[in-house]
């Protein structure tokens, strides 16, 4: 065995080095040296002499060069190999190779499958079959044997699964086909995590294998990373971020994105020294956050680095509603000082303050809040009554508690059952001697998962009519069988009581840490659309109100929703494949073979999967003790040395060419041609160096240069910009006009303006400015397809565009109103009105009434906006956002442009009073266009009412 990493893929050219001798005497012989005569050629003649010519014996030296010549062509047809891949056994018998395909091994998948193929490879050199089983192929149980080209085929074929595959339920079948196959070796290429039971399957193989050998592909240098407990909490959105190894400090990036793979937010998450686990918090509304569908890890390319979000993720606002009077000096004795702590670590608390019940309830339907919780309210008025029940079979949640009111107060309608009438508050008859406890939660019902707590008591509730349905709606039971907390369905909503008060008169549940996962779990089957008839809630509260010794009721079947959208093993989203089987709808199922990672149900009311859950951890597999050969899945590349060898055999045969061109006197046949000749050889070498290297001189700069030096000139100042018309004295004009606009708005303003820019919609970036004057001329084209999406697109974005017909002399029935009718055609134009004298063009800057510009007259249209409301006195009206579109005819550009002696070009209609109306006008706008509707604030209300006093 060869101590060096080394080994030839073709050893026996190596027999060639046995020649090397014989190529001693063929390589030791050198043509004579010619001989130099000089002129003249009777010399020549008298000098030549008829003799025996004898070789020169060759050098050490130069025999030394040619046999290392031949040495290097023989190692190099033999194909050495550095680093070659060691055999994975050294049985002559079938190979079992067994790779792990779940999540975690998506990082290295690559490397994975080239370490397979190298033992297939070198199992098929050997002649030996080969079985190839994958750890999370739940199809395939039978393990047949083939040649090592067929392996090879199925195995490129093979693609991670999103899901953690539990190798134990593959002992068995290994076990039965290696005492089948008693001369097989094993490999197995293992993702080097400790889930799916990764040690029991390593000693399990071990001991069917007996003393055959077994081998171990893992890199403990790297490991997956995963994402798991994505937590929508007041303060932000967290989610947990894994790591096997615990290792030093690290810092991974976690993007958010919603259902349409638009990013919503990056944050990372960093691991401290030795730390396997990190959070990473979204701080950003709760509206933002509860569009969420999906955390991923930057980069990392697994389902287990990936987290999806359904709707009982979305951090709900509920209303709450009290029929009592709140004592806000006695926070503890309001009650819904109970309620709204428990909601307040996963929902919005929206309390009703200054209101009445009924108008509290019609305030929270108006605002289609998903859940509305009444403590104790007994009465509502007729109307209040009908808008909740439409909002409850629309999909909302009503959740009420009990009390005196509610007691009190006649049937509504709004309860999941009917409460019994008189005596309801327990005393008298109905008294309990001792308090109840709280015994047991049904199994089909929402708290089911709950642990039942032992300290829950009861001292007073209200009583249910003992109805043919009732069993079927009860959730939560005392110890005397009668009902604590009831739900029904109603059409896509649900109706649930609490049979006690939401605060401590009549139980001590509020105070309980099973009241905030009540509530909780309540809250999250807001959105979850209409149960099916197989999973209606508490279809199982009559099993659990059977008395001790007689038979319970069958369980109904848990309702399922089907896949939409599903995970592959690298994180991406797929069609569900042929195998996923739909999902339980309750409760959060873990990924599995029948129910990978993804999406279930409609978009709306489905719930998500996910290869991790909640408490999941990653750990690295201990392989300690194992009798087995581990090495390294990602080892190190082999590297081929051949074309090292063959150009180092190049090397030395124009070395030895060299030597014997020197020998023979090539320098004396050089020194006789004269410099002509290596003045020829440079001018060849000249030519061809000159012939492979690209020349550049008369290359055009790229169009990706110009857009760079355009959007740099457009951005590094605020810019006004003018769209070229073609047309020289009127784009003249214009930029005349918007330079001496930019000399006043610098004058006057804290604004220091660059100079105006033109720009060509149909090629030109926009976005980069703020406003664009559009001077229309007689006949102007109409703009191209593209061209007039890029306007649009850039009016949507909140660009505005000032069309400038100049034709007011002509009460605006020019020729270029037609022109600008064309462009507009194209255009998705909003309705448009003369701007009204409380809009925020009049007064956000200068103070104006009329909008003149060279010539006087023409009114400046803008966008209409609502208006005021009636009695409505304030000082500026504006909607929410700038005009995307300015028209008029007075030819602005003509009053404020200015030559280069800073001296007005063109007079104006009237006076230099009106030139300077059209200056402020100009201002007025690029301040509108620059600050939006500010103007319209109240905040400002006071100072532009001092101003329009003076």
């Amino acid at each position: 065995m060869s101590a060096l990493p080394l080994a030839f893929l073709s050893p026996w050219l190596l027999v060639g080095l046995i020649a090397l001798p014989a190529l001693w005497l063929l390589l030791r012989l050198t043509p004579p040296r010619p001989q130099t005569v000089a002129f003249p050629p009777m010399r020549l003649l008298l000098d030549v002499v008829a003799k025996r010519e004898t070789p020169s014996r060759t050098p050490w030296w130069l025999l030394l060069l040619r046999l290392g010549l031949a040495a290097l062509i023989i190692f190099a047809l033999a194909r050495p190999i550095w680093n070659p891949q060691a055999a994975a056994t050294a049985g002559s018998g079938p190979l079992l190779v067994v790779v792990d395909n779940g999540w975690a091994a998506a990082p290295e998948w690559d490397a994975r499958v080239d370490a397979a193929s190298a033992a297939i490879a070198a199992a098929g050199d050997d002649g030996r079959a080969v079985a190839l089983v994958a750890t999370a192929d739940a199809a395939r149980r039978e393990i047949g044997l083939e040649t090592a080209d067929e392996a090879a085929k199925r195995l490129r074929v093979l693609a991670p699964e999103p899901f953690s595959p539990d190798r134990a339920l593959l002992l068995p079948t290994l076990g039965d086909w290696l005492k089948a196959n008693p001369s097989a070796d094993a490999l197995w290429i293992s993702d080097g995590l400790a889930g799916g039971n990764a040690r029991v399957f390593a000693d399990g193989l071990k001991a069917a294998l007996g003393s055959r050998g077994l081998a171990i592909r893992i890199d403990p240098a790297r490991s997956a990373r995963g994402l798991a407990a994505a937590d929508n909490a007041p303060g932000g959105l967290t989610v947990k971020a894994l790591r096997a190894e615990a290792a030093g400090p690290e810092t991974v990036r976690v993007r958010a994105s919603d259902l349409r793979g638009r990013a919503l937010g990056e944050t990372d998450a960093a691991f401290g020294v030795g730390a396997r686990e990190a959070t990473a918090t979204f701080e950003m509304p709760v509206e933002l956050r509860n569009d969420i569908a999906r955390l991923e890890i930057v980069g990392a390319k697994t389902a287990g680095a990936v987290q999806l979000l359904d709707q009982r993720s979305r951090r709900r606002t509920v209303g709450v509603v009290t029929g009592a009077t709140a004592d806000t000096a006695q926070p503890l004795l309001s009650p819904t000082y109970y309620v709204t702590q428990a909601l307040k670590p996963f929902a919005d608390v929206r309390e009703a303050r200054g209101q009445g019940a009924s108008a509290a309830v019609e305030s929270f339907v108006e605002q289609k809040l998903p859940v509305i919780m009444l403590a104790d309210v007994g009465a509502l008025t007729e109307e209040a009554r009908a808008r909740l029940g439409a909002w409850v079979r629309d999909g909302g949640v009503l959740v009420r508690f009990a009390g005196p009111r509610l007691a009190g107060a006649a049937d509504d309608g709004l309860s999941p059952v009917r409460l019994r009438q008189g005596g309801r508050t327990l005393g008298g008859a109905l008294a309990w001697e001792t308090p109840q406890a709280l015994a047991s939660f049904a199994g089909s019902g929402p708290f089911a998962p709950l642990a039942v707590p032992g300290d829950v008591t009861v001292t007073r509730q209200v009583l249910a009519e003992p109805d043919a349905d009732l069993p079927d709606r009860v959730w939560a039971t005392l110890a005397d069988g009668t009902p604590l907390v009831t739900g029904a369905r109603e059409a896509k909503g649900m109706s649930v009581l609490f049979h006690v008060t939401a605060d401590t008169r009549w139980s001590n549940l509020p105070l309980s840490g099973a009241f905030v996962d009540m509530l909780r779990r309540i809250v999250d089957l807001a959105g979850s659309g209409p149960a099916p008839t197989a999973a209606a809630p508490g279809a199982q509260g009559a099993a659990a109100a059977q008395p001790q010794g007689e038979p319970a009721q069958a369980a109904a079947p848990r309702a399922t929703l089907p896949p939409t959208r599903t995970l592959d093993g690298f994180g991406a989203f797929r069609s569900p494949p042929a195998t996923a089987k739909p999902a339980p709808a309750d409760g959060r199922p873990a990924a599995t073979p029948d129910n990978p990672p993804g999406f279930y149900g409609p978009v709306d009311a489905g719930i998500a999967v996910n290869a991790l859950g909640a408490d999941a951890s990653l750990a690295r597999v201990d392989l300690a003790g194992l009798d087995a050969t581990v090495s390294d899945v990602v080892a190190v590349e082999p590297t081929p040395i051949a074309p090292w060898l063959f150009t180092l055999a190049a090397l030395f045969a124009i070395l030895d060419s060299l030597v014997v061109f020197l020998l023979g006197g090539g320098m004396a046949l050089l020194a006789r041609r004269g410099p002509k000749a290596a003045l020829g050889l440079a001018v060849v070498g000249l030519a061809l160096v000159a012939h492979a290297t690209p020349g550049f001189a008369q290359a055009a700069p790229p169009k990706a240069a110009y857009d760079e030096r355009f959007a740099l000139e457009a951005t590094l100042a605020t810019r006004l910009a003018y769209v070229s018309t073609g047309d020289f004295e009127t784009d003249r004009i214009a930029k005349a006009g918007l330079e001496g606009l930019t000399q006043q708005i610098a004058l006057r303003t804290a604004l220091e303006p660059g100079a105006p820019m033109a720009v060509d919609p149909a090629k030109d970036e926009l976005a980069f400015f703020p406003l664009l004057y559009w001077p229309v001329i007689e006949g102007a084209p109409t703009p191209s397809a593209a061209a007039l999406a890029r306007i649009d697109s850039y009016m949507k974005q909140g660009g505005t565009i000032l069309f400038d017909t100049r034709d007011a002399l002509t009460g605006g029935r020019g020729p270029e109103g037609d022109s600008l009718k064309r462009i507009l055609a194209g255009l998705d134009v909003p309705s448009l009105e003369p701007v009204p004298r409380d809009h925020v063009l009049t007064k956000a800057f200068y103070l104006l009434d009329e909008f003149p510009g060279r010539y006087a007259g023409s009114p400046l249209w803008v966008e209409t906006i609502p208006a005021a409301d009636e009695g409505e006195e304030r000082p500026a009206r504006a909607g929410d956002g700038v005009s995307p579109i300015l028209i008029t005819g007075a030819d602005f550009a003509g009053a404020w442009a200015v030559g280069s002696d800073g001296l007005p070009l063109f007079p104006t209609s009237s006076d230099e009073r009106q030139r300077e109306m059209a200056t402020r006008v100009g201002i007025n706008i690029v301040m509108y266009t620059l600050t939006g509707n500010y103007k319209a604030d109240q905040v400002h209300v006071p100072a532009l009412l001092e101003r329009l006093g003076q």
